[in-house]
């Protein structure tokens, strides 16, 4: 069975979502049967390339709140990524284009090691506050996670991959997803959201059965 999973690398529902499916995963029958494919997801593809800002202060102008509302509110994320097992620490965060992040994401697919390296990505910015936006600092957490760090930056330097970047969030429109993270199990079942790992058992259960 084969697992698509459209996300962005600074949602941080997406790596509670994450962590949630990875746990219905880990008790799924026919786990080592289940392929895996991260799929790009920008949550803003206008946002210029090399520039960065306060999420607090994205948040604020975004859903107009005051600038106390926003921190409350990462406050709020924090508490729920910690009921999941996951370390936020989102005052000072900075949210930016994603697009080089994913291209690395496409390049981890081709070397076999995408879940590492979406992991990475997903601590480097929530836990560690490190730039998932900056190439260097890209190409620091990708070799770290086992990603060749030579081919990383000889992607980073080039256009590779953009056109699978914007192809993959073509594509999760056609899908009807309008927000992430988004499951797609087999190309018969979606699951939108940040969903309780029982949730996506249900769907793991039901997309194997059904198929066979």
């Amino acid at each position: 069975m084969r697992v698509e999973i459209w996300s962005d690398v600074i949602c941080p529902w997406c790596y509670i979502g994450k962590r949630q499916f990875e746990r219905a995963l880990g008790s799924f029958e026919h786990r080592d049967q289940v392929e895996i494919a991260y799929r790009a997801f920008q949550l803003d593809p206008s946002y210029p390339a090399g520039r960065t800002e306060d999420v607090a202060d994205m948040l604020s102008a975004k859903y107009g709140m005051s600038r106390e509302q926003a921190v409350q509110m990462n406050q709020q994320m924090e508490e729920r990524a910690a009921g999941v097992g996951l370390e936020y620490h989102l005052e000072g965060g900075q949210v930016g284009n994603t697009a080089d992040a994913h291209r690395l994401v496409h390049l981890a697919g081709e070397q076999g090691v995408q879940d590492g390296v979406v992991e990475a990505l997903y601590k480097a910015h929530f836990t560690d506050r490190r730039s998932v936006f900056d190439r260097d600092s890209l190409v620091e957490v990708g070799a770290e996670a086992g990603l060749d760090a030579a081919a990383a930056r000889d992607v980073l330097a080039s256009g590779k991959f953009t056109a699978e970047v914007e192809a993959d969030q073509q594509e999760a429109q056609r899908l009807g997803a309008t927000g992430v993270p988004f499951f797609v199990l087999d190309r018969r079942y979606g699951v939108s959201g940040a969903q309780p790992a029982e949730a996506f058992a249900q769907a793991l259960d039901r997309a194997w059965n059904e198929a066979r």
